[in-house]
């Protein structure tokens, strides 16, 4: 039996593939649902999944596995088989004609297999229009229609949607298993594989795209070396800094996510378990700011950014909460 293109996940692969072939009770019924939702972490995998999905449901071959060898497998993997359509977010946002236009195609035949499937990234980011009119095709769907719908933010999407669809929740894939596919895979040195696998906190497209992509491993590097240069500053040029992050939109929580890893690592070190660390290539300046902080201070500072986090996800004022937590940035015990 083929095996999907997908790194870990297994249950949800599994389960996914007794829907297509039906439990062996009911005679190789299929149990498929008009409606699935994909929720976890930005880049755990969730559109890889529904892609090959959908590639399992109209697999030539029937088994209930995408072969990834049919001429189907390889137009959707390709993103050119007329029955499987991605929507994705326009300038931050899923419109309303986007999901009219969904609905019309919807509305017609499939034009070579036996069900449309449309696959809608980033659900949450619909405008309350757009989702107020996706929740109808919920509700009516086609008999040959089938909607997967992927989200990060499982917590900003109408109940009313949720409880149309079947939830597949994405965990993070162990950091082993990351690894060791960046290496088979993508020929990553071991080293490297292993740093990325750190980093990724179980996410192997945020891995893959650290790897290939030079911009993302830069910014990495600049977010963690203005941190450090925030915790020297005086108030004015912290509070000059907020202002530019406050207007970075998604950006801002990527920043704080990694500077919370530096804390983090920082603590591991001064308690010892500097083999736990995340930052692996930053362990020479981990061991500096250990020695330069009392731990009590790591673990404020670990505490704010939480909290910062927890308050920008509640829609409060970015600015403000940045501001509060750049002044109470610490500053080194030991000079």
């Amino acid at each position: 039996m083929a095996t999907w293109p997908v790194i870990g996940h297994e249950w949800a692969t599994d389960l996914l593939a007794r829907a297509i072939t039906g439990p062996a009770q009911t005679g190789g019924e299929r149990r498929l649902s008009h409606a699935y939702l994909f929720t976890g972490p930005a880049q755990v995998g969730k559109t890889t999944l529904a892609r090959a999905f959908a590639q399992a449901i109209l697999c030539e071959t029937q088994a209930g596995t995408p072969c990834g060898a049919c001429r189907v497998c390889q137009r959707i993997a390709a993103g050119r088989y007329p029955d499987v359509q991605l929507v994705i977010a326009e300038k931050n946002t899923i419109q309303i004609d986007q999901v009219r236009a969904l609905q019309i195609a919807a509305a017609l035949s499939p034009l070579e297999g036996a069900y449309r499937i449309f696959i809608i990234r980033e659900i949450e980011r619909a405008t309350p229009p757009a989702a107020n009119a996706l929740l109808k095709t919920l509700e009516e769907p086609p008999p040959q229609v089938i909607l997967l719908l992927t989200s990060a933010h499982r917590d900003q999407l109408l109940p009313t949607i949720l409880s149309r669809c079947q939830i597949i929740g994405l965990r993070p894939t162990p950091l082993g298993q990351i690894q060791a596919a960046l290496e088979t895979h993508w020929g990553v040195d071991p080293a490297r594989a292993a740093l990325l696998a750190r980093l990724s906190a179980g996410r192997l497209g945020w891995a893959v795209n650290a790897h290939t992509d030079p911009e993302l491993w830069q910014a990495r590097a600049k977010r963690l070396d203005d941190l450090l240069a925030l915790t020297a500053a005086g108030r004015l040029g912290r509070l000059a800094y907020t202002e530019t992050l406050s207007r970075q939109g998604d950006a801002i929580e990527r920043t704080l996510g990694l500077w919370a890893t530096w804390w983090r690592d920082v603590l591991l070190v001064q308690q010892g378990l500097a083999a736990e660390i995340v930052n692996l290539d930053r362990r020479v300046q981990l061991a500096q700011q250990a020695d330069l902080y009392r731990p009590e201070q790591v673990e404020a500072a670990l505490e704010d950014l939480i909290q910062t986090l927890r308050r920008l996800r509640a829609n409060v004022n970015a600015r403000l909460a940045l501001d509060v937590l750049a002044l109470r940035l610490p500053r080194p015990a030991v000079v």
